[in-house]
């Protein structure tokens, strides 16, 4: 299981400490909106789009976090931010 932590990240992202506790990320499908301006939001996704490409790799992770970063505002939900990021990644990663 690959977790990513904020060391990992080519990234600084701001953090939602009042909202730290609450439930976050956990798999699909997932219904909750995503704060994509909170890191606590931001590890748990990332981990699971990681897991689900099977990858370890640094590139691959700054490879998502640079397509969460240009992410349209449409997508708002942690299930499709999901979809989306490792969709994307999967494409990117075929060429």
């Amino acid at each position: 299981m690959i977790i990513v932590k904020a060391s990992d990240l080519k990234f600084k992202y701001p953090r939602d400490v009042a909202n730290r506790a609450k439930p976050k990320f956990n798999g699909l499908p997932d219904p909750a909106p995503f704060n994509r301006h909170d890191l606590y939001e931001i590890l748990p996704l990332l981990s699971a789009v990681m897991n689900e490409l099977e990858s370890n790799d640094g590139e691959v992770l700054h490879l998502i976090e640079d397509v969460l970063n240009v992410m349209p505002g449409f997508i708002t939900t942690r299930g499709e931010v999901f979809d989306y990021l490792q969709g994307s990644a999967r494409e990117c990663l075929r060429t």
